[in-house]
C-alpha cells in the first residue's frame, strides 16, 4: 500500500518546461503514427510507466474523467491522480481518458467514440504495454509518408475503430518512457 505521503511524489519538478516538452512529444507521436517518442519528468506509482504518468499529467485536468483499468485502478494510482491532477474518476463509457493494459481496457467498444456532429467527443485509450517496437502491422494514413510499422496487442480492434473514422477512439501506448500514438485515422494492416 502507498503511504499518503507518497502520493506527493512523482509529479513534474519544472512543471511549465516539462509539460511543455511532454505534450510536444505526445502530440509529434499522434501526428506521425507509429514513431516511438521518448518523454520524462513523472514518477506515478506502480503500475504506471513513467510515460503513462506524464501522458496523464499532461492531458488531463479537473475537467476530464479519467477510467483506471485493472491494475492501474489502485489506491496508489488513485492518490496519485487525486493530488496531481484532480480528474474525476469514471466508468469507462463516460471517460474522456483511460488508462490500463489492453487486455484491462477491454472490451474496447464501451469507450465513447464521438458523435456525428461532435466526433471530438471520444476517448483516448493510454495503454500500457510491456515493450514499443517498430515492428508489426504496417500503418498508413494521415502523417505517415508511405508506411510504418508497429507492435500492437491486436489489428482487428483497430481496424474496426478506423471504418468508424471520422468517429472512433484515439490511442496512445506506453513502455517506460516511451510513448507512440494511433490516431483513428490510421489504415492499419492486417497480418
Amino acid at each position: 500500500m502507498i503511504a499518503a505521503s507518497d502520493a506527493l511524489l512523482g509529479g513534474f519538478t519544472e512543471a511549465p518546461l516539462q509539460s511543455a516538452r511532454a505534450f510536444r512529444e505526445i502530440l509529434e507521436a499522434l501526428a506521425r503514427p507509429g514513431t516511438i517518442r521518448r518523454v520524462a519528468g513523472a514518477q506515478p506509482p506502480a503500475p504506471l510507466s513513467t510515460a503513462a504518468g506524464v501522458a496523464l499529467l499532461v492531458l488531463t485536468d479537473p475537467t476530464t474523467r479519467l477510467h483506471l483499468a485493472g491494475r492501474a485502478d489502485c489506491a496508489g494510482v488513485r492518490d496519485w491522480v487525486a493530488f496531481h491532477i484532480g480528474a474525476p474518476l469514471a466508468a469507462a463509457e463516460d471517460a474522456d481518458f483511460a488508462v490500463g493494459t489492453w487486455d484491462a481496457l477491454h472490451p474496447v467498444s464501451r469507450f465513447r467514440i464521438g458523435q456525428p456532429d461532435y466526433p471530438d467527443r471520444s476517448a483516448t485509450l493510454i495503454v500500457e504495454c510491456d515493450r514499443l517496437s517498430p515492428h508489426g502491422p504496417a500503418l498508413t494514413g494521415p502523417g505517415i509518408e508511405t508506411a510504418t510499422w508497429l507492435n500492437l496487442p491486436e489489428t482487428a480492434a483497430f481496424r474496426a475503430n478506423r471504418a468508424l473514422f471520422p468517429l472512433g477512439f484515439d490511442t496512445l501506448f506506453t513502455a517506460g518512457d516511451q510513448i507512440a500514438g494511433l490516431p483513428r485515422s490510421t489504415r492499419v494492416e492486417a497480418i
